[in-house]
């Protein structure tokens, strides 16, 4: 009953056969032998558990041919778009795993309120990994951004349909592969962040999209990125407005055309490139707050500033996406309203 060249062959393989064969034997030794097979039941059970709970989560970018998509860590990511691939089943042993893995990634990266998830390598899903998946697009729906899916197993689709979650997710939500990135660049993106915020050009679509450098690069990132200025929530800036307290002066340094189609009430306009020039006229004696689509503008406008001896400065955290993801009111203008001499 006993093939030693088999046993020898488990024992160079993966470690987890080799204990579960040793447990067995030692089973049969000690047990009678239908408890031994239950433990090596049990154990392999056991072992199949810990392999599957915690399946990799890659974010993936398009390699250099933007045909295939892979794991490159050193590659810059889009600032609006993430996009990230699911490595293993969505069951109630695994779901806690991806769910902190997605939720972490989004912390990580507040701008990116957009996210494409490569569901090809889940091959099942149970009810655990429906509520999920519907607790992250909440959570992302909540922002302003969307969750968008490709490539979804036909029986993990099916489940979708069965429980109502491909209705909360939306038809329009489940994208061919070879069209999803187009379909996000240019229905859902904001591309006024593509041109004056980003310096990234992640995907075959923002190769020939004109990039204001001048605005990019004219500060290096490592310096604005980590500056030391505080952040107003919406709702807190909301009540210091229209509270009983002095109002600061609320600066939008988008460009014009973004300021008409929505902003705070009483915002002047005071884009990006007038402050990099230092063509403005602020007062230092008043608290400042900068307010742009995503937050990287204002970043780079409070650090240009602080140079300049402006001191009581805060920056709208999430910026106007933050502020009409909460549900605020916003302005708009047939033109823009400049910041001159006696305005402010």
């Amino acid at each position: 009953m006993t093939n030693r060249d088999e046993i020898a062959r488990i024992l160079r393989g993966a470690p987890g056969d080799a204990i579960i064969m040793v447990v067995t034997f030692l089973g049969t030794l000690f047990l009678h032998l239908e408890f031994a097979v239950l433990a090596g039941i049990i154990l392999s059970f056991v072992l199949y558990i810990v392999r599957t709970s915690t399946p990799r989560v890659h974010v993936v970018l398009p390699d250099d041919s933007y045909r295939h998509f892979g794991y490159q860590p050193d590659k810059a990511q889009c600032p609006q778009l993430a996009i990230i691939e699911i490595m293993g089943d969505l069951y109630f042993g695994a779901v806690h795993h991806v769910e902190d893995t997605i939720l972490e990634l989004e912390k990580m990266n507040p701008s990116q309120i957009y996210l494409l998830i490569r569901m090809h390598h889940v091959n099942q899903i149970d009810f655990s990994g429906i509520h999920m998946l519907e607790s992250v697009i909440e959570s992302y729906r909540e922002r302003g951004g969307d969750v968008f899916f490709v490539r979804v197993n036909p029986r993990v689709r099916q489940l979708m349909e069965s429980t109502g979650c491909a209705d909360y997710i939306g038809p329009d939500n489940f994208l061919d592969e070879d069209m999803a990135i187009s379909q996000i660049f240019y229905h859902e993106l904001d591309p006024a962040i593509c041109i004056y915020e980003c310096p990234v050009r992640a995907f075959k679509e923002c190769q020939n999209l004109p990039k204001r450098l001048d605005l990019i690069e004219v500060t290096e990132e490592s310096n604005w990125a980590d500056i030391d200025v505080r952040l107003i929530a919406p709702e807190e800036l909301w009540q210091v407005l229209y509270g009983n307290g002095e109002a600061p002066v609320v600066v939008d340094v988008r460009e014009p055309r973004e300021y008409r189609q929505g902003h705070i009430a009483g915002a002047i306009s005071l884009p990006l490139s007038d402050i990099l020039k230092q063509n403005y006229d602020l007062p230092l004696d008043r608290p400042v707050v900068l307010v742009c689509q995503s937050g990287r503008r204002s970043r780079r406008a409070a650090f240009v500033l602080q140079e300049n001896g402006f001191t009581d400065l805060a920056v709208l955290n999430g910026g106007m996406t933050a502020w009409t993801a909460a549900g605020l009111l916003e302005a708009t203008d047939l033109w823009a309203v400049p910041a001159v001499q006696g305005q402010v």
